[in-house]
């Protein structure tokens, strides 16, 4: 198998081979953490003399199927093959060797049979006792990674500093032989604008969590059946994606799920993504951000009712203390809105308090969400386009 390591991979196979027994790696973003680990995960299972066992965890399937899974594809290259691959159990099938995908919100799986090799991904993010169920059942060896948001239980209970644990800390600078050049400009992009996103994805020191606009909401495996279906549009481009999410708004809850997060998005492009999203034509509310009144026009002229939700002067800090009223669920399949509400922080000023100014990067899919639950609440002045 032709692979490209990094340190990061080498760091992991010293652990693995030099006698300790868990490996705690944490670390910014594009870091390599995940990829290499799976790389060493793969060699291990394909040269293994006897049966052997591997454990891939995360936090719901979804965030399995967007993230470790579709990088073992990737990893595996032209030595995949689709037949070895159980596709409703998630399991690979090697001579020797199993590489099992599941999630960690599935109780029986925590408390099941017992592994050779356990891989946490994005540990912070699975509860204590969901990997210590998990671990107690690993025979040989843990793996874990994360990017330091926040402290988490690896730190409280300082597990990354026993005498059996190997810490392994890194950041894009250790992938740098493998990133394409645009990767690494856009993380030193975000240097000056958002200190705490450079401290945890650009230089992976723990982050703070000080300032979440919501900082409360939980995860569904669907929408609900029924309640007023209220869609929200924000547009992107080069820089930042065009997100719409589908919201079911209900007395005091809103639950919703993102249904596109894209960038280079062209208005017929949006329209074509709406339509093959079900989004019926002339009937289904689109409130979208009034900041782009051509764009609104175009959209509705393909047969969409899109209105846009005006911003006005501290309109944005009501829509989050309305947004603050409701329960807030996302969908276990809406990975960037997840991603987004766990990030999505007040800024600070340079004296260190809080603004009612918001993190940019981590605020389309709150938008979207926001324009729905404002723009159904608003009564018709607010509201600005032509309902097609």
């Amino acid at each position: 198998m032709d692979m490209r390591a990094t340190t990061v991979y080498e760091r992991n196979a010293a652990a693995w081979v030099g006698g300790k027994r868990r490996a705690w790696n944490e670390g910014g973003t594009s870091s390599s953490k995940t990829f290499s680990v799976l790389q060493l995960l793969i060699l291990i299972s394909m040269h293994t003399k006897s049966k052997f066992l591997t454990s891939v965890v995360s936090e719901s399937l979804p965030h399995l199927k967007r993230g470790c899974i579709r990088d073992f594809q990737n990893i595996m290259g032209e030595d995949y093959d689709a037949k070895r691959y159980n596709k409703s159990e998630h399991i690979y099938t090697f001579d020797k060797a199993l590489i099992e995908f599941f999630p960690a919100d599935e109780p029986s799986k925590m408390r099941g049979g017992r592994r050779d090799i356990l891989f946490v991904n994005e540990a912070n993010n699975i509860p204590y006792e969901a990997y210590r169920e998990l671990d107690i059942r690993t025979r040989l060896f843990t793996f874990l990674d994360w990017n330091p948001v926040s402290e988490f239980w690896a730190h409280e209970n300082a597990l990354m500093h026993t005498p059996d644990s190997e810490y392994i800390h890194s950041t894009y600078q250790d992938a740098l032989e493998v990133l394409p050049p645009e990767v690494i400009a856009n993380i030193e992009a975000n240097k000056d604008i958002d200190p705490n996103w450079w401290n945890v994805y650009g230089l992976g020191l723990i982050g703070k969590v000080e300032g979440l606009v919501y900082p409360f909401f939980s995860q569904v495996e669907e929408l609900p059946s029924h309640g007023d279906v209220v869609y929200g549009l924000d547009f992107g481009f080069t820089s930042h994606p065009t997100a719409l999410t589908k919201n079911v708004l209900l007395p005091d809850s809103v639950y919703s799920e993102e249904l596109i997060y894209e960038v280079d998005l062209t208005n017929p492009e949006i329209a074509r993504l709406m339509e093959e999203a079900g989004i019926v034509k002339h009937t289904d509310l689109i409130i979208a951000d009034s900041a782009e009144p051509k764009s609104i026009k175009e959209i509705a002229n393909f047969g969409f009712n899109i209105v846009g939700c005006v911003k006005g002067p501290d309109s944005v800090e009501f829509g989050h203390q309305k947004m603050r009223q409701y329960k807030q669920y996302w969908t276990k399949r809406s990975l960037n809105g997840i991603k987004e509400q766990r990030n999505f922080r007040y800024l600070p000023d340079k004296a260190g308090k809080l603004t009612n100014k918001t993190t940019h990067r981590f605020s389309h899919l709150m938008d979207t969400r926001r324009y729905a639950v404002v723009g159904t609440e608003a009564a018709n002045p607010l509201m600005i386009g032509v309902a097609a």
